[in-house]
């Protein structure tokens, strides 16, 4: 009896060994602002809830994130770039990947980028050549564009490239944005800078909006999000690529 005793026991701390083992388990993503806001927050409860995996999120921005992933500190990179366009501005910022060959993509989601006003800001809409004028510095006025009669301040996110990059290249034509802004860091602190400022408009991954702004009509800006491993996804990133493009689907804002 003692002995069946025993090896129950037993038993019963390998069994909860393992359900420690398994939920101490966790994927490290490095993540630019989009694949944060639009893909990996929303699905992060649900994830771990469903696979007893930690899902840890580290928002440094693209270049960082492949940097740590070069180094093996992250299991994962993932941003709202063109795997090419990553390259790129990998080489723009001096940080070029050494082997590009080794990184294998997958496509895991696609995110707009939109334009972020202050909730009482009247302007409804604005056209390409209304925003190029706003963030390139020639229009310096809300009244301008239909506003009230304040002068216009531009936010602009350091830690979101990605954005940044793209939203010149399609809606200033490639022209430099105005050297007159809000510094402002990741989408969040775009947004919570745009939240405090009546005359304040930034832009930001679709995902960032909440109640304390507003996104006005505009033409659309989209990318994909990919997410790159070195190598093959490790089993753990591949439960959080499936679960994404699975179940994870029903959170996902896009």
């Amino acid at each position: 009896m003692k002995r069946y005793g025993l090896v129950l026991a037993v038993v019963v701390i390998f069994l909860l060994s393992l359900s420690i083992s398994a939920y101490a388990q966790e994927v490290k993503v490095g993540t630019g602002a989009a694949a944060a806001e639009s893909i990996l927050k929303p699905v992060k409860e649900h994830f771990e809830k469903a696979t007893g995996i930690k899902l840890q999120i580290i928002a440094s921005g693209p270049k960082i994130a492949l940097q740590e992933l070069e180094k093996g500190t992250v299991d994962a990179a993932a941003a709202g770039l063109a795997f090419d366009e990553w390259m790129d501005l990998m080489k723009k910022e001096r940080a070029e990947v050494k082997d590009p060959a080794s990184l294998q993509q997958v496509t895991i989601g696609k995110d707009k980028i939109i334009v972020l006003l202050h909730k009482d800001n009247p302007v409804s809409k604005l056209s390409k050549e209304q925003l190029k004028g706003i963030f390139t510095g020639k229009i310096t006025n809300w009244k301008d564009v239909g506003g009230k009669d304040m002068p216009i301040i531009v936010v602009w996110g350091k830690l979101i490239p990605g954005v940044n990059s793209l939203f010149v290249k399609n809606m200033l034509d490639g022209e430099s944005q105005t050297k007159d802004v809000l510094e402002a860091t990741t989408a969040e602190d775009v947004r919570q800078n745009v939240a405090s400022n009546p005359e304040a408009v930034g832009i930001g991954p679709a995902a960032v909006v909440d109640a304390t702004v507003k996104s006005p009509e505009t033409p659309e800006v989209s990318r994909p999000i990919i997410l790159v491993t070195k190598g093959k996804p490790s089993p753990n990133v591949q439960k959080l690529i499936d679960f994404i493009k699975g179940e994870g689907q029903k959170y996902i804002k896009q």
